[in-house]
């Protein structure tokens, strides 16, 4: 099993591991804070140096308890290898900026408009994300209106920390998971964590996050489109 640093410091940018496995160019490490593909976020990138050279990390991803990273060569690395990792940061701290943002947009779509509509999904890129809603009264003059709450919540500036659970408590607690798939892995789960935003909302999540609203930025309409009667999509970017 791959201990997953990301989740106990978010903002870990380097780390030291030990190779576990080596599949041609897919290495299994006993701890990483390379973050596997997941809930929408994309996984990271960036590369692993060790006494063989430097090697780039262009994709992560779970199996099971543990996580694969994707590189352009192993070669020169076998299972005992020790290696450093660093990731692209950059691209990272995007993605976080962007997956809490769709959580204010969660939280506010939810506890203050949660007769009109709900949030169904989402997917972040390094340059924008999507949220997908079940709304019936669906307009660009709605969607700004939504966006304008968060844009107010956001620069108020509020904490954005983690909690840790029991699968037990977690069960009893309302609304942690909006979709079935997430209220299917709860029920699973000995042990949930939690993105909590203060004064808004918590969320059964495995992603990484800014540590306070303000670090997001603006949230700017992109585009409107409607996928189906209720099915509604919404892009936007980050200033």
């Amino acid at each position: 099993m791959t201990e997953k640093l990301y989740w106990k410091d978010m903002n870990l940018k380097e780390f030291d591991a030990r190779v576990v496995s080596v599949d041609n160019n897919e290495i299994i490490l006993d701890r990483t804070a390379f973050y596997a593909t997941g809930g929408g976020q994309p996984g990271d990138t960036g590369i692993l140096k060790s006494g063989n050279g430097q090697y780039r990390v262009v994709d992560v991803r779970k199996a099971g308890d543990d996580v694969i990273h994707t590189l352009e060569s192993a070669g020169g690395l076998s299972a005992g290898s020790q290696v450093h990792g660093v990731i692209d940061w950059d691209r990272r701290y995007s993605h976080m900026r962007y997956h809490s943002a769709i959580h204010v947009l969660d939280g506010i779509v939810t506890t203050r408009h949660g007769d009109q509509g709900l949030l169904t999904g989402g997917q972040i890129y390094q340059d924008r994300a999507r949220i997908d809603l079940d709304m019936q009264d669906f307009s660009r003059e709605a969607v700004e209106k939504i966006l304008d709450e968060c844009n107010t919540f956001i620069q108020e500036g509020h904490r954005i920390y983690q909690e840790e659970v029991s699968g037990q408590e977690a069960r009893k607690m309302e609304n942690l998971a909006r979709t079935l798939p997430g209220k299917e892995l709860i029920n699973s789960l000995d042990k949930v964590r939690l993105i909590v935003i203060e004064g808004l909302d918590m969320h059964a999540d495995g992603g990484t996050h800014v540590s306070d609203t303000r670090e997001i930025g603006k949230i700017v309409l992109n585009r409107i489109e409607s996928k189906g009667k209720r099915n509604k999509r919404v892009e936007f970017h980050l200033e």
